[in-house]
């Protein structure tokens, strides 16, 4: 009902009452059509009767119209006047049957039952709720301008675009100030790293040597000084091709074409048959502990340090004579190194070019927020803007039900047991005069051997947003009653709700 008519009925009980003389039963829209002592046609056309034969309690019309105000006629209605309240139609089967249906009790004119006029009372309180109603429309409506007024959806995206652009050039220079202050940081890590590879280079150089000296000694079985011929065919293991047949030719082969080498010729055999020499004595000797590998550079995940020792002396700096300078470790990559004072602006920079390029990933995240935001119809004014990441629950004896609007409906058991989707947004589905006034939610989880659940949600005036009421007419379509000020419509002015009215007599 609209503000205007509700508000129209307010003023009905203080209105002049004026009689208007017409058949019992017929409506004053209709009065037109029975004048007395003039012949009466049939409302659709079909007959034409004396006047004196209209309420004579005999059906003539096919379509009940002599008959308004008795029961003659099985397809006739009767008008109620019910001054005081609201006039209605009732089936004329109801005329003088015992019952009082109409409250100014016309319709039991001669069935001697015992009727009050209640209409006053009826419409006394019809009109308190009534009042009510416009006192939440005129409130909601004014909740609903300031609802429209936070939106500001569309300037909203353009101040945040407008910051992503200042926080670009930010991270931009601080980049650059961050790479320079890091420029002398990467190089003492590669001069660190260089070091280090070099050390390891000439620890497994010293290792090889060692071991080609204990092979020497092995092969040289009679430590005459040399490795012939014959030292080497007793590791068949050195056999170059690996066919299992290790000749005089191929040893020679792998002396050089001599029959015999010294220490100083061995380097170079060495170099031939150290992948495949098995030493026949035993690696450790008892009491004796293994020898290490070469330690491997720290990596990214490793907190092992380069010791001091391994760093070259050129790579000292010396202490400035500055009291404000002071040596300090810290560590990148895995690697520690050790800086002076100046090592703070560094790590200040990188910092602050972190914290401007996390800005802008946040206002990046922000930016897809509102751009989806956008895309929903939130209204002529943008005023269901609000509700969105929102949710509304309703408990009932058995369940929780959820509106999350523009996202999804949810039915949970109140006593534990897993969510279901009743439905996710579909779109505005109201009246075409009126499409914001129903939401449609649909594909939720299929029922049982049935159809996906789907759910309807009108929204209706009100000062709160809130779930009010929620039923499954019928199976897996749900229904939602939900309260909002979004819903309000603008109230009329005073000049329109004051027109002059008469009550039907």
């Amino acid at each position: 009902m609209s503000c205007q008519c509700i508000l129209l009925l307010l003023l009905v009980a203080g209105a002049a009452a004026v009689e208007v003389q017409r058949p019992r039963g017929v409506s004053l829209s209709k009065r037109q059509f029975y004048e007395d002592g003039k012949p009466f046609t049939c409302l659709d056309g079909s007959k034409t009767i004396p006047f004196d034969r209209v309420n004579d309690d005999y059906c003539d019309c096919q379509d009940a119209s002599d008959e308004p105000g008795t029961a003659a006629c099985p397809n006739g209605n009767f008008h109620c006047t019910n001054a005081g309240f609201r006039p209605v139609f009732i089936p004329s089967s109801r005329v003088n049957d015992g019952i009082c249906d109409c409250c100014d009790t016309t319709d039991e004119y001669n069935s001697g039952a015992i009727c009050q006029n209640t209409c006053k009372e009826l419409g006394y309180k019809e009109r308190e709720s009534l009042l009510k109603l416009a006192e939440i429309t005129k409130e909601g409506f004014l909740l609903k301008q300031q609802l429209i007024q936070e939106a500001m959806r569309g300037a909203k995206l353009e101040e945040v675009r407008s910051g992503k652009g200042d926080l670009e050039t930010k991270v931009e220079a601080l980049r650059t100030v961050k790479e320079a202050a890091e420029q002398p940081e990467r190089e003492a890590k590669e001069r660190h790293l260089k070091a280090w590879e070099d050390q390891k280079a000439a620890i497994r150089m010293e290792k090889d040597k060692a071991r080609m000296v204990q092979v020497f000694l092995e092969l040289d079985e009679d430590s005459d000084g040399f490795v012939s011929l014959a030292d080497l065919l007793s590791h068949p293991e050195l056999d170059p091709d690996s066919d299992g047949l290790f000749t005089e030719a191929e040893a020679q082969g792998l002396l050089g074409g001599l029959d015999r080498v010294d220490t100083f010729g061995f380097e170079s055999v060495w170099n031939n048959i150290k992948d495949k020499y098995a030493s026949l004595q035993p690696s450790v000797a008892p009491g004796e502990a293994p020898q290490e590998e070469v330690p491997e550079p720290a990596s990214d995940n490793d907190s092992e340090t380069y010791p001091e020792d391994d760093v070259p002396e050129e790579e000292e700096e010396e202490e400035d004579e500055d009291d404000d300078d002071y040596e300090e470790d810290y560590k990148v990559d895995g690697f520690t190194l050790s800086c002076k004072r100046k090592c703070v602006g560094t790590q200040k920079a990188r910092d602050e070019f972190n914290e401007a390029e996390k800005a802008l990933r946040e206002v990046d995240d922000q930016i897809r927020n509102i751009e989806k935001e956008i895309s929903f119809d939130f209204g002529t004014e943008s005023e269901f803007t609000y509700m969105y990441n929102q949710c509304y629950e309703m408990p009932t004896s058995e369940y929780v039900y959820k509106l999350c609007p523009f996202n999804r409906v949810t039915q949970k058991p109140k006593f534990g047991g897993s969510e279901t989707s009743l439905g996710s947004w579909g779109k505005w589905a109201g009246p075409e005069d009126n499409i914001y006034s129903v939401m449609k939610y649909e594909h939720g989880t299929g029922c049982w051997q049935g159809p996906n659940r789907a759910t309807t949600v009108s929204l209706i005036c009100g000062t709160e947003t809130a779930v009010t009421s929620t039923s499954e007419p019928s199976r897996c379509e749900y229904l939602m009653e939900f309260t909002t000020p979004a819903a309000c419509p603008e109230p009329p002015s005073p000049d329109s709700l004051y027109p002059p009215v008469h009550t039907e007599l």
